[in-house]
């Protein structure tokens, strides 16, 4: 069986958009998507879908903490997905708005066919993929019958233990600025997690924000965590979703997925944990 590379070029999606199997989802914003779409795009939200909306405590969780299961599959219902859909993803930040986190969610419970948009709305855009603005009719697909997700992820506790006894790497895909604490524009005390490594998630793209190839992610990854088992890694961002692009970009190199830290900094720093500038 072929493996599935987990990134779509615009011009392959350009001959795939008549697939009777084809699930196109815009993961970028509201806004955006009203504005203009790629022609046959549904809309699926980050703080309403793919977190828990319910949650509004991010010192339990984080900013964006994954929704019940259950909850999940009435949104892929919703949405029109399938097990057997193929799901092509885009956002207007080159993966990292939200488009990474739902490949993670659904590669989360064992769907097969999902692939987020290489360089994302601008590129499809760009080779002339068709645009427009108006609101896709959807047919409800039968509800998933997975009862957990399949991806490891990690609690604060399972962190801080890693963070204090360095049996494992704790990799921050922050930008260089909010992991040295001379920038915080988003959650409430700047720094970073004692231990834990930078590898800011703009490094897996090239100045076009398109993926780097895979052996260059590779070489890069293998320099940065040396020999490291996946079992032994821990990605986070600041609330888990852009920590979701640098798990892609493993994926697409070759390794293993590796362990998300899904409450990220917005949890660890309204803790009483420790932190470093």
């Amino acid at each position: 069986m072929n493996i599935l590379s987990p990134l779509i070029e615009a011009h392959d999606l350009i001959e795939l958009r008549n697939s009777a199997e084809l699930v196109l989802v815009d993961a970028s914003n509201l806004e955006n998507y009203s504005l203009k779409h790629l022609d046959g795009a549904v809309y699926v939200d980050l703080a309403t879908q793919l977190s828990d909306p319910t949650s509004t405590d991010a010192s339990r969780g984080g900013r964006h903490p994954l929704p019940p299961i259950s909850k999940f599959f009435q949104t892929l219902s919703e949405l029109g997905i399938s097990a057997q859909s193929h799901v092509v993803i885009y956002d207007h930040a080159f993966g990292a708005n939200a488009a990474a986190r739902f490949w993670w969610m659904l590669k989360a419970v064992g769907h097969q066919k999902v692939q987020v948009l290489n360089g994302g709305f601008p590129v499809a855009q760009e080779i002339g993929f068709p645009i427009n603005s108006d609101k896709v009719e959807i047919d409800k697909s039968e509800l998933y019958q997975v009862n957990e997700w399949k991806l490891n992820t990690v609690s604060m506790h399972q962190v801080k233990e890693i963070s204090e006894t360095n049996l494992g790497t704790i990799v921050d895909v922050r930008s260089e600025e909010r992991y040295r604490g001379e920038s915080e524009p988003i959650d409430l005390v700047a720094g970073h997690i004692p231990n834990a490594i930078n590898i800011p998630y703009a490094s897996n793209l090239d100045q076009n924000g398109r993926f780097l190839s895979s052996e260059i992610l590779q070489e890069m990854y293998k320099k940065e965590l040396g020999n490291s088992n996946p079992n032994e890694v821990v990605f986070h961002c600041g609330s888990g979703v852009t920590a979701c692009h640098s798990i892609l970009a493993l994926t697409y190199a070759g390794f293993e997925i590796p362990r998300l830290y899904v409450g990220s900094w917005s949890e660890w720093s309204r803790n009483p944990n420790p932190i470093l500038p």
